[in-house]
């Protein structure tokens, strides 16, 4: 964690004008991170503190509560209902569609690879209001020119709030206009009786897709393998290393043979070289190779005179006594040998 300069128990000043409604102390901010930290693995810095006092702020006066340490202890006994409105209000939901789009032409190709298969799996982790599944959904119908296709899609988040928005399926204008308009007419309706020119996924498209609430922290996923694709797009941010790891470790056993792990534009995974690959382009698939590991070989030329033995002695019938044997370099003190030219 990042350490605070902020006297222990004394109020964080206001970083904006006029004062604030609610005390809100270092300790306060520091109960915070542990219980996001050991509920949803979200490690929160030092300069979240004015997100944090905002948005929590609007939960102390929805249970009429008058102090930060009043409705933290609320959430140390354990009530449930309050946690889903502590975590909904701490994650952030930032999507649209087709964000990042240069991973959904790859998405493409590889399922025109999986053409012939019974049944494909895709997972979207962090789905938030469904622009992303969707997406999915969308590049699934146009690669196989089909919405009648062998292909499940389900998409998990953990904020309950923004799963309810993404099964409705209902956008405003604003979040569709820089769809084509062959996509925008052929994957949604302009919803009638109203101005607000909202539009709805339509039924064949969200048929694809299956959301549900999911923890990544939690021991057990309802999520089951084989995968052939895995969006875990900018949701890894929200961790530290160790938690990352953990969770690629989990995602690794899930993923069929040739499945890719899609990332998001800002992370790396370079910890978990043992698990993924890098294909470019924040893709990666299964397989990874310990960076320490050496590849033991002897050289081209110690090979080819091995060849040319073999193949002498092959056509002489007197016997010829056995050359001496030549030590191989052990994979313990070998070294990557130069190529001679």
């Amino acid at each position: 964690m990042i350490a605070n300069n902020a006297p222990w128990g004394k109020p964080l000043p206001p970083r904006e004008s006029g004062e604030r409604e609610f005390v809100f102390t270092q300790a306060d901010f520091e109960r915070v991170r542990k219980l996001i930290y050991e509920h949803a693995g979200i490690a929160l810095s030092s300069a979240k503190q004015d997100m944090v006092y905002s948005r929590l702020a609007r939960r102390l006066r929805e249970t009429r509560m008058k102090t930060f340490g009043e409705y933290l202890a609320l959430l140390e006994r354990g009530d449930k209902a309050e946690w889903e409105k502590f975590v909904n209000s701490l994650t952030t939901n930032l999507t649209s569609f087709f964000r990042e789009p240069h991973h959904f032409p790859i998405l493409g190709a590889h399922l025109k690879k999986l053409q012939g298969k019974p049944s494909i799996r895709i997972w979207c982790c962090a789905s938030s209001t469904g622009e992303e599944p969707y997406s999915i959904a969308m590049t699934v119908v146009e690669t196989f020119n089909s919405f009648n296709v062998p292909v499940s899609i389900v998409a998990s988040d953990l904020d309950t709030n923004v799963l309810a928005t993404a099964a409705k399926g209902v956008y405003a204008r604003d979040r569709v206009d820089r769809l084509p308009p062959e996509r925008l007419n052929r994957f949604f309706l302009k919803n009638a009786g109203g101005d607000d020119g909202s539009f709805t996924v339509r039924p064949e498209l969200r048929r694809l897709v299956t959301f549900q609430r999911l923890n990544l922290l939690e021991p057990n996923w309802s999520v089951r393998g084989p995968l052939d694709a895995l969006f875990c797009r900018n949701v890894m941010i929200y961790f530290d290393k160790p938690t990352q790891y953990k969770i690629l470790k989990r995602f690794a056993p899930l993923m069929d043979r040739g499945g890719l792990l899609f990332a998001g534009h800002s992370e790396s995974f370079l910890h978990a070289a043992d698990l993924f690959r890098s294909q470019g382009k924040t893709v990666l698939r299964t397989g990874g190779r310990s960076p320490l590991t050496w590849v033991c070989r002897l050289p081209r030329r110690a090979r080819r005179r091995g060849r040319r033995r073999t193949s002498a002695a092959s056509f002489s019938s007197a016997p010829r006594p056995a050359a001496p044997r030549r030590s191989r370099p052990s994979c313990s003190d070998s070294r990557p040998t130069a190529r001679r030219r």
